[in-house]
């Protein structure tokens, strides 16, 4: 039994074609075969948040999918949300804020948060912080990277709600 499959997809806008094994992850392919490596493999459990991506709009831990499961769908990565400036507003707040140390965690961060605000503009700070508790920062605390995340909704939809 040939243990490879082909899939089709969209990555951050291009298509790709490739054959992997059935059992490689989302991320690793992203990593190894697409030289996608902002999504940082962690935990390799689904527990640290490091590997979040987005898939068909909706977030997901990279090392829980397989690319196979992948085959037809959209998928956006930390790159492909940074070329389209989607996740700018984020950006400049975690510079601004110092919301970042390592780096590690910061591409996972910055997904979630930015998932965060497609749905909720204006998130309290008890929001981001419950939404962002999934994403683990080991440098940082969280204090920075909650003020980030609501200094970018301030910037990108006004005032936060409280």
């Amino acid at each position: 039994m040939d243990r490879f499959v082909a899939i089709r997809l969209t990555v951050n806008g291009e298509p790709v074609e490739a054959r992997v094994d059935a059992r490689l992850h989302l991320v690793d392919f992203l990593r190894e075969q697409l030289d996608l490596t902002g999504s940082h493999v962690g935990c390799e459990h689904g527990v640290c948040g490091a590997c979040t991506i987005r898939v068909n709009g909706e977030i997901v831990r990279g090392c829980l999918m397989l690319a196979a499961q992948c085959d037809g769908a959209e998928v956006w990565t930390i790159e492909g949300l940074t070329e389209t400036g989607e996740i700018a507003a984020l950006q400049e707040a975690f510079v601004a804020r110092n919301a970042l140390q390592c780096g590690f965690c910061t591409p996972g961060m910055l997904v979630a948060a930015a998932e965060l605000l497609r749905r909720e503009p204006r998130p309290s700070r008890e929001r981001i912080r419950d939404w962002l508790g999934g994403n683990y920062c080991r440098c940082t605390g969280y204090h920075a990277i909650v003020d980030a995340v609501e200094q970018a909704a301030a910037a990108l939809h006004g005032a936060p709600a409280e």
